[in-house]
C-alpha cells in the first residue's frame, strides 16, 4: 500500500516565470514565513469583497467586487505556492516553517467559504435559520477537516496524502468559478446568490468526500502496516 507524498505536487513549480518571481521575492528578503502571512492578507481583501459584493444594488460595482474576490484567490493560491519554493528551492526554511505552512491556509480557506455563505445571506430562509450561512460554515469546516486528516496522517507516518476529489486548488479554482459565474446573475431568471450558494453545496460535498476518501486511504496503510507487523512477529 502506498504512502502519502510529503509535498503537494504542483507543475507550475518547474515553471521559468515561477523560477523568477521565487528569485525576486528572495532578493526583496521576504521569508517564507511573511509570504505565508501575506496569502492571508489576499483572503481577507478577496472575503471583504465577496461580502460587500451582496450589499449593493449597483450591479457594476457587484460585479467588480465579484471579480476582485476571483483575483484573490489565485493570488493566495500563488503565494501558497511560492513560500514553499522559497523554503525549500532556495533553502530558506525556518524552525517554524511548518506552523506558517499549515494555520495560513487554514484561516485563508475560512475566510474564502464562509464569506461565501455570508454573502448569500437572506437567500433562503427558515424561521431563524439562514441556509446560506449554515452552508457556508459547514463548507468551511469540511475544507479545514480535509487538511486535519491529512496532516493527521502525517503524524501517523503514513506521509500526506493531497488527493481529492476537491483537495485545497480544486475548492479555490470552484469558488472563483462561481464568483465570475455570478456577476452574470443580474440578467439571469433568478435573484442572485444561487450561483454561489450552488458554489458553496458542491464545495461541502466535495470535502466530505475527499475527508472520507483521504481516511480511507490513511485507515488502509494502517491496517497493511499492522498486517506486515503481525507477520513478523508470528512464530516460524
Amino acid at each position: 500500500m502506498s504512502q502519502g507524498t510529503g509535498r503537494r505536487q504542483i507543475a507550475q513549480r518547474s515553471t521559468r516565470w515561477a523560477t523568477k518571481a521565487a528569485d525576486i521575492l528572495a532578493a526583496a528578503k521576504l521569508t517564507p514565513n511573511q509570504i505565508s502571512v501575506g496569502s492571508v492578507l489576499f483572503a481577507a481583501l478577496g472575503a471583504a469583497a465577496l461580502i460587500s459584493s451582496a450589499h449593493t444594488e449597483n450591479d457594476a460595482a457587484r460585479a467588480a467586487l465579484l471579480a476582485a474576490t476571483a483575483v484573490c484567490i489565485p493570488l493566495r493560491l500563488l503565494l501558497n505556492m511560492l513560500d514553499g519554493m522559497l523554503a525549500v528551492e532556495k533553502g530558506m526554511s525556518s524552525p517554524t516553517g511548518d506552523i506558517y505552512n499549515e494555520l495560513p491556509d487554514r484561516i485563508a480557506d475560512v475566510l474564502f467559504i464562509a464569506a461565501a455563505g455570508l454573502a448569500t445571506a437572506g437567500l433562503v430562509t427558515a424561521g431563524s435559520l439562514d441556509l446560506g450561512v449554515i452552508l457556508g460554515f459547514t463548507a468551511a469546516i469540511l475544507a479545514v477537516l480535509t487538511a486535519y486528516i491529512r496532516s493527521l496522517g502525517a503524524a501517523l507516518g503514513t506521509g500526506n496524502f493531497f488527493d481529492g476529489p476537491l483537495a485545497k486548488p480544486h475548492r479555490m479554482w470552484l469558488l472563483m468559478a462561481g464568483c465570475l459565474a455570478a456577476i452574470a446573475e443580474p440578467w439571469l431568471p433568478w435573484a442572485p446568490g444561487w450561483i454561489l450558494l450552488s458554489t458553496l453545496a458542491l464545495i461541502a460535498l466535495g470535502s466530505l468526500l475527499t475527508c472520507l476518501r483521504r481516511l480511507r486511504r490513511i485507515s488502509a496503510v494502517l491496517r497493511s502496516r499492522h498486517r506486515g507487523s503481525s507477520a513478523q512477529e508470528a512464530p516460524s
